[in-house]
């Protein structure tokens, strides 16, 4: 009787086993990847700027984690963007490396490789840019996703894009198919130059007394105050989009499951800053959030990372792997050791460093050559090596120093050099360098103070130039390897920009549209 008893209870516990619903795996999480135009780290409220209102960025810091050290390898738009979406340093991106590129049909980017792997992926605005990305039989690559332009508005100022990013992210939601995961890349064109003069005080309310310190590499003036206060107002566009979109997800229930990403292409745009390879230039915002996912609230982040770690990042919480991927190998790491634990200040001490490095930008320099360098930040220290000191730094003079963007900041101390003679000012925006350069970038955030002239600090600096050389050789970096004009070889993708130097120099009338006339010397300097 009793093993009749037994058996009846296993068959009742065997079909009552049976008939519960399976457990429900983990949903894929949603990825809004959101990068504003041209904004340096310091200028978001969660650092602690004053004078640039960010709700939306502030809030991702404050229910996420807020990154006090991240950086682009490259700070410049095609560049950054290409290391962003390959999880590749530029240097290990063939013509990527450059500005205005043609984007190697051989490496694959992470939202390309979602699509493929079930995602609904799409983009608003500035994907992947400028250059031209086509695959092998010369069709254009969709490297961000299927892009969503359609809906416009009418922008605060004549300079702002006209485009409504929030109402085509919410073309985008609709567009996907039920219970499909997406990918989004906000793609802000703020705060890109040209900037409305004066739009920061005339429509944002600002007053010139906002700004409680202007960067020790530009004269104080009221022009340069305005430019800044300009390019704020510019990012607090972007920022408001942002907080639309976090309000759009939340209304439709989607915030919960969504990784949310926001940060900057590279530094602002002006002098010494975009294009280059100091503090302003390459250490950008960062803040995550993703309330499933995500641990500890609001907490600062202190290691050492760098955006060839996005993609490793999106490939992992997407659930993709080697096996259903065509990426190439990744040199980046990613930053769920950060994201799943509750710990604050240095995580993993490991990533105690970052690697940056740049080649050909913008135009403006005989045979469309480059100026090329490299550089690690390690603990306060910033190196970089300058590998071609005879070349101008932010391109040539007569041609309108042309990796630095038009705008006030730059008129101005172009003039004042023209006006007042030798300027100390021109000297650190547009001069000359020396092969070495080292900052404490702790104490000399400007990076005004070259620590490598000297020997007082030759054993910091010498250590670090070993390491950076090291690192970059077993990256296999052609510059390093002996094979740097590679880089100079690459032809520009657009037919407008080739060979810019030797036709301006030929009186052809080439001046770019995103520089002023009043930029280019009569003639060249010494």
């Amino acid at each position: 009787m009793k093993s009749y008893y037994q058996l009846f209870i296993l068959f009742i516990s065997i079909n009552l086993f049976a008939c519960q619903p399976e457990k429900e795996e983990a949903k894929r999480p949603n990825i809004l990847f959101c990068i504003a135009d041209d904004a340096t780290f310091a200028h978001m409220g969660a650092y602690g700027c004053s004078w640039v209102k960010t709700p939306g960025f502030d809030r991702v810091a404050q229910e996420g984690v807020l990154f006090m050290n991240a950086y682009t390898p490259n700070a410049k738009c095609a560049p950054s963007r290409s290391c962003i979406l390959t999880g590749r340093n530029s240097w290990q991106l063939e013509e990527a490396a450059n500005h205005v590129p043609f984007f190697p049909t051989k490496f694959t980017t992470y939202a390309e490789t979602l699509k493929q792997n079930g995602y609904h992926v799409g983009y608003t605005a500035k994907g992947w840019a400028p250059g031209i990305a086509l695959d092998s039989t010369g069709d254009k690559r969709e490297l961000t996703g299927k892009v969503y332009n359609e809906f416009k508005l009418t922008p605060p100022t004549s300079k702002i894009s006209s485009i409504d990013y929030t109402a085509n992210f919410e073309a985008f939601l609709k567009d996907r198919k039920e219970g499909e995961p997406f990918c989004f890349w906000y793609g802000s064109t703020e705060p890109h130059r040209a900037y409305e003069f004066m739009s920061g005080v005339e429509k944002g309310g600002k007053k010139l007394s906002d700004i409680d310190e202007v960067p020790a590499f530009w004269p104080d003036t009221d022009s340069v105050r305005h430019d800044m206060l300009d390019y704020a107002y510019e990012i607090e566009y972007f920022d408001q989009h942002l907080s639309a979109m976090i309000e759009l997800l939340e209304k439709n229930g989607e915030l919960e499951n969504t990784l949310i990403v926001v940060t900057a292409d590279n530094g602002m745009p002006f002098p010494r800053v975009k294009g280059n390879k100091y503090e302003f230039s390459n250490h950008l915002p960062l803040a995550i959030m993703w309330p499933a996912g995500i641990k500890g609230k609001g907490r600062k982040v202190e290691d050492f990372v760098s955006f060839i770690d996005f993609t490793p990042t999106f490939l992992e919480v997407a659930g993709v792997t080697k096996k259903n991927s065509r990426m190439q190998p990744i040199q980046g790491k990613s930053l769920t050791d950060i994201l799943y634990t509750a710990k604050e200040g240095i995580i993993n001490p490991a990533r105690d460093h970052v690697l940056l490095g740049k080649e050909r930008h913008d135009l403006g320099r005989p045979n469309d050559w480059g100026y090329p360098v490299r550089g690690i930040v390690k603990g306060k220290y910033l190196y970089l090596h300058n590998f071609e000191t005879s070349r101008w730094p932010s391109g040539n003079p007569e041609t309108g120093y042309m990796n630095t963007d038009g705008g006030a900041t730059k008129s101005f101390i172009l003039n004042d050099r023209r006006t007042n003679g030798h300027s100390k000012w021109w000297d650190l925006n547009f001069g000359k360098r020396l092969e070495e350069e080292l900052y404490d970038i702790e104490n000399d955030p400007y990076c005004i103070h070259n620590l490598a002239i000297g020997t007082e600090m030759s054993e910091v600096k010498n250590n670090l130039k070993q390491q950076l050389f090291k690192e970059l050789e077993e990256q296999e970096d052609p510059r390093i390897l002996g094979d740097g004009q590679v880089f100079d070889t690459y032809i520009y993708s657009q037919e407008n920009v080739r060979g810019y130097y030797e036709r301006y120099m030929s009186g052809e009338d080439v001046k770019a549209g995103w520089i002023n006339e009043t930029d280019y010397e009569t003639a060249p300097l010494d």
